[in-house]
C-alpha cells in the first residue's frame, strides 16, 4: 500500500469522492465499498465502509478494512484504527496502534490521536500530559478542549491554558506565539462550560478592548458567547463598537428573542448611516429567513452589476435557490448590464443559470439555450448537458454522453448517476483508479492546465464566487 497514494487522496480528494461514498452508503452499497477499500485500495471507500460496520457492531469486519491501510503508520488510518479497536472494546492494542513511535513529521498530529485513545480509556490526566509538548500548536489547543469536554477535569485544563493565554495577552506579537491567537476563546470555552461564565465574558471583554483579534476573529466569538446567555444589550454595545462580527450574532440574537423588526431597523440604520457592505448582505438574509423574498431582492439588487467585490448577485442566488424560490432566481440573471455581462457572463453567469433551470424543470430550455452558443464559447459543455438531461428524466441519455467523455470528472459524474439507480459496483469501476487520476493529473499540469478536482457541484466547473468575505475587526 502506497502511503503517498493515500497522501495525494485526502489532498487532492482523490479516488472515489466522499460525498459519492456517503451516498452509496446510505443506499445500501456496503459491500460496494468494502471490495473497493480491498481492490482499489480507497481511503474514503474504506473509511465509509468502518463507518458503516461500526455502526451495526461489525467491528471485526471494520477493522479488517482498516488493518492494512493502519498498517503503514499512516496517521489518518491508525486514527481510525484506534477508534475501531475502542469502539470494539481492545483498548490496549489501540494504545499500542496510536502510540506515537519517535521522532516524526507529524508528532503533533500522532500526539493529539493518541491522548483521544488515552481518554477514552479513562486515562484523563495522561492524555493531558501527552499532549504538553504541543500545546503551542493551535491544533492541539482545540483538541485539548474538544476531547476533554464532559471529563470531569476542566480545572486542570484551565490550570494548562493559563499561563499560554496571558503569556499571549502580554505580548501577541512576539516570536512563536502568533500561532496561538486560539487559546483566548479556548480558554473562555472551557469557562463556561465549566458554569465560570462572568469569568469568560470578563477576559473576553479585555481582550476585545485591547483589540486581540487575531484571524480566528475572537470578536465574533466573544458576540455568540455574550448572545448564549441572552446578554442582548451587551452585544448590541459590541455590536456598535466593532460592526462586523458581532452584527450578526447580535440579530440572530434579536430574532430568537422574537425582535426580528428590531433587528432589521438595526441594519437599515447602519445601511443609512454610510455603512452598507456586509450590513446589506445581513439584511438580505434576514428578509429571506422571514420569507421576504422582493424586499430582499430590493434591499440589495442596486449592487447586482457592480463589477467588484460589493456584488451580491451570486449570494442572492444561492439563497433564493436554497428557499426554492429558483423562478425568482432565474430572473436576476437576467437584464444585467453589459459591462457587467461582459466580465461574468461566460466566466460564472450562465452556469449558474443553467443549474437553477434545471432545478426547476425547466432542463430542456436550458438545454435549448446551449446548443444555442457556439460550443466553444461554452465551458464543460458536454457536462452542463448531461446533468441537465439527467434532471428531465433521460438518465439513460446522460448515461451514455457521460461514457463518450473522457476524463475523471465525467467519470464522477457518470458514478453518480449510475449510484442513483444503486449500480455501486458499476459506478466505482467507472471511476478512474488512483494511478490514473494521478496521471491525468500530471498530463494537466504538463500541458499548463489546472488539474482540476471532480467538482462537487452538479453541473461539472459551476463557480459559486464567495459574496464578501466578512470583514476582519
Amino acid at each position: 500500500m502506497n502511503v503517498d497514494d493515500l497522501q495525494w487522496q485526502v489532498g487532492t480528494l482523490g479516488g472515489v469522492l466522499p460525498r459519492l461514498v456517503d451516498e452509496i452508503r446510505d443506499r445500501g452499497g456496503l459491500e460496494a465499498l468494502v471490495q473497493a477499500a480491498r481492490e482499489r485500495e480507497d481511503w474514503f471507500c474504506a473509511t465509509g465502509a468502518v463507518r458503516e460496520l461500526c455502526a451495526a457492531g461489525e467491528f471485526r469486519r471494520a477493522w479488517a478494512v482498516v488493518e492494512p491501510f493502519a498498517a503503514t503508520r499512516w496517521q489518518p488510518a491508525v486514527r481510525v484504527g484506534a477508534d475501531v479497536l475502542v469502539r470494539w472494546g481492545r483498548v490496549d492494542q489501540a494504545l499500542e496502534l496510536a502510540r506515537p513511535q519517535g521522532p516524526r513529521e507529524n508528532a503533533v498530529d500522532a500526539s493529539r490521536d493518541y491522548a483521544v485513545v488515552l481518554i477514552r480509556a479513562g486515562r484523563v490526566q495522561e492524555a493531558i500530559g501527552a499532549l504538553g509538548p504541543h500545546l503551542r500548536s493551535g491544533r492541539v489547543l482545540a483538541a485539548l478542549v474538544e476531547m476533554t469536554e464532559g471529563q470531569g477535569c476542566d480545572e486542570r485544563v484551565l490550570e494548562v491554558l493559563a499561563p499560554i493565554a496571558e503569556e499571549f495577552r502580554r505580548d501577541p506579537k512576539q516570536s512563536g506565539i502568533r500561532d496561538l491567537w486560539d487559546v483566548l476563546p479556548a480558554q473562555a470555552r472551557v469557562l463556561e462550560r465549566s458554569g465560570r461564565v462572568d469569568e469568560a465574558i470578563r477576559l473576553l471583554a479585555a481582550d476585545v478592548a485591547a483589540h486581540r483579534y487575531g484571524p480566528q476573529n475572537n470578536v465574533k466569538f466573544y458576540a455568540e458567547l455574550l448572545a448564549r446567555h441572552g446578554l442582548i444589550e451587551e452585544l448590541r454595545e459590541l455590536a456598535d463598537a466593532q460592526k462586523y462580527s458581532a452584527v450578526v450574532p447580535y440579530v440572530r440574537a434579536l430574532e430568537s428573542a422574537e425582535q426580528a423588526g428590531k433587528a432589521e431597523t438595526y441594519l437599515r440604520d447602519l445601511i443609512a448611516a454610510g455603512n452598507p457592505g456586509w450590513h446589506e448582505n445581513t439584511l438580505m438574509e434576514l428578509l429571506i429567513r422571514q420569507g421576504r423574498f422582493d424586499e430582499a431582492i430590493k434591499a440589495v439588487e442596486h449592487t447586482f452589476d457592480d463589477l467588484y467585490d460589493g456584488n451580491l448577485l451570486q449570494g442572492t442566488l444561492i439563497l433564493l435557490a436554497d428557499h426554492g424560490q429558483h423562478s425568482k432566481a432565474i430572473g436576476l440573471t437576467e437584464g444585467r448590464s453589459p459591462e457587467f455581462l461582459a466580465e461574468n457572463e461566460a466566466y460564472w453567469l450562465r452556469s449558474n443559470r443553467w443549474w437553477l433551470m434545471g432545478e426547476s424543470g425547466r432542463a430542456r430550455e436550458a438545454i435549448a439555450e446551449i446548443e444555442a452558443l457556439p460550443a466553444d464559447e461554452v465551458d464543460d459543455r458536454e457536462l452542463t448537458i448531461a446533468w441537465l438531461l439527467a434532471q428531465d428524466a433521460r438518465v439513460e441519455e446522460a448515461i451514455a454522453l457521460l461514457r463518450s467523455l473522457p476524463g475523471t470528472r465525467a467519470a464522477t459524474d457518470l458514478a453518480e448517476l449510475l449510484i442513483r439507480q444503486n449500480r455501486f459496483t458499476e459506478a466505482i469501476a467507472a471511476i478512474p483508479n488512483v494511478t490514473a487520476q494521478r496521471e491525468e493529473s500530471r498530463h494537466l499540469r504538463t500541458n499548463g492546465q489546472q488539474a482540476l478536482t471532480p467538482s462537487a457541484d452538479p453541473i461539472g466547473d459551476v463557480l459559486w464566487p464567495v459574496p464578501n468575505a466578512e470583514p476582519q475587526e
